[in-house]
C-alpha cells in the first residue's frame, strides 16, 4: 500500500471588508476577485519587502562609511 503526502504551497488569509464593498464586488460577476486580490497582495508584499531590504542595505552602507577600506583590505590579506 502506497501512501502519498500532499503538501500545499499556499495558505489562506482572510480579511474583512465593509458589506457595501462586498455587495459591489458581487455585482461585478465578470471580475475574478480572488485572483485580482491575490495579484495585488503579492505585488504589495514584494514592493514592501524590497523597500525594507534596501533600507537595511542602506543602513549597512552608512555603517561601512566609518570603516577605512585600507583597514578592511589589510585584515582580509592577513586572514589568508
Amino acid at each position: 500500500m502506497t501512501k502519498y503526502t500532499i503538501m500545499s504551497t499556499k495558505s489562506v488569509y482572510s480579511i474583512r471588508i465593509p458589506t457595501s464593498f462586498r455587495k459591489m464586488m458581487d455585482e461585478m460577476d465578470d471580475v475574478n476577485w480572488q485572483e485580482e486580490i491575490r495579484q495585488i497582495t503579492i505585488k504589495l508584499i514584494q514592493e514592501k519587502r524590497k523597500k525594507r531590504l534596501l533600507e537595511n542595505a542602506d543602513g549597512f552602507r552608512k555603517k561601512m562609511k566609518d570603516v577605512e577600506s585600507s583597514k578592511l583590505i589589510r585584515e582580509d590579506r592577513d586572514d589568508h
